[in-house]
């Protein structure tokens, strides 16, 4: 039943690229992205699996092995954005996976994009999964604390103080899409609410520690 639902979606695909069609100009998408985007051409997803969707900081982890399951997929990529996201759906969606983990925005904040411009684009991939994989439970994850502690990647880490503004407008998101939303933020942030120097070596991307604590926040939520 499930896998006949996701093939009647598939019709009228190119509504995906909809989303990426906004008014405005679109980052040009790097060599690594093209490179990871044809990989997860070739790699099926499918209707049992978790999918975590997000740029460098999803990118990094081994989530297969921190779950210990190789039904949870990785599906970041370096340097992406809500533009590219919506752009490579298509890869994602055809196969209706169980859980989709989005954490989007960081890197539109460091292209100087307002927090309200990157809530919409993230409202409208929320809408663009639940129209072409409507059984598939969205997860909103906070975007992750900042920290302009070591001097590095200061078009990320300048700008700490619109996470909190971005993460009010995903909760928001979350709510009136009746999806659900990760505080992820709390946990990693210190009473400036930056990142806290222990779970970073460069402000913006995380340790091993880091990774660990993003997988006892989000276990409660998996369902494997």
């Amino acid at each position: 039943m499930k896998k006949t639902l996701c093939l009647l979606l598939l019709i009228g695909w190119a509504a995906v690229q909809i989303v990426a069609q906004e008014a405005g100009q679109r980052p040009a998408p790097s060599t690594y992205y093209l490179q990871r985007v044809s990989l997860f051409e070739q790699l099926p997803v499918t209707q049992n699996d978790v999918v975590f969707v997000g740029n460098s900081i999803t990118d990094g982890a081994e989530w297969a092995e921190i779950f210990g399951s190789p039904r949870v997929k990785n599906r970041g990529i370096s340097g992406d954005t809500t533009w590219g996201v919506a752009q490579r759906l298509y890869t994602i969606l055809p196969g209706c996976p169980a859980q989709i983990f989005l954490m989007l925005g960081t890197n539109d904040m460091s292209r100087g994009e307002s927090a309200d411009s990157i809530a919409a684009r993230v409202k409208q991939i929320v809408r663009t999964i639940k129209k072409e994989s409507p059984r598939t439970q969205i997860l909103l994850q906070s975007v992750l604390p900042v920290t302009p502690y070591y001097n590095n990647f200061q078009g990320h880490t300048s700008r700490w103080q619109t996470v909190p503004q971005l993460n009010a407008l995903l909760r928001e998101v979350a709510r009136t899409e009746q999806i659900t939303y990760i505080d992820l933020f709390t946990r990693f942030a210190d009473e400036e609410g930056k990142m806290k120097p222990e779970y970073t070596n460069d402000g913006l991307h995380l340790m091993g520690k880091g990774y660990l604590l993003w997988k006892e926040i989000v276990q409660p939520y998996l369902k494997l």
